[in-house]
């Protein structure tokens, strides 16, 4: 967690250890943005049951955006959102097979009732700044840290 005072505010899901690499550019965007969040690593297919616990209990934890990141199969996404009443944002992890063509079609193509957000393949730091903007959407800090934020990028 990026501040071990305050109560996660997003949660971080990854289907295997092997996405830890990829996510850190995401949790480093959240430290840098000063947003609290908490990480887990459970596959949907290998660990169902500790995903639904998860995600089901994410909303009574504080947690009010979840990032998921998966490859292949990828169905970790649409398993959380099925549990959760809060957004999701799906990072579809790069593959050897596909070049995570598969984990991102696998993401997008949803079914009605149960949509999650998307970002491009491995885009780990977008899924950051994505849950940040939707914070801001209801809390004035979060949204002045995407102003400050963009103001930084534009004059860099």
């Amino acid at each position: 967690m990026s501040n071990e005072t305050a109560a996660p505010q997003v949660g971080i899901i990854m289907g295997s250890e092997s996405d830890m690499p990829v996510m850190e550019a995401c949790m480093k965007q959240l430290e840098e943005m000063g947003v609290p969040y908490e990480v887990k690593v459970a596959s949907a297919h290998r660990k169902p049951a500790e995903v639904h616990e998860w995600a089901s209990t994410a909303h009574e934890r504080g947690i009010r955006v979840i990032i998921a990141a998966a490859g292949k199969a990828a169905h970790l996404g649409g398993v959380v959102a099925a549990y959760t009443p809060n957004p999701v944002i799906c990072v579809p992890m790069k593959t050897s097979d596909l070049g995570g063509l598969d984990s991102l079609l696998s993401m997008v193509q949803m079914p009605s009732g149960v949509p999650v957000a998307c970002v491009a393949i491995n885009g780990a730091k977008n899924a950051a700044i994505l849950a940040v903007q939707i914070l801001g959407t209801g809390n004035d800090e979060d949204r002045e840290k995407i102003i400050q934020f963009k103001r930084e990028m534009a004059e860099a």
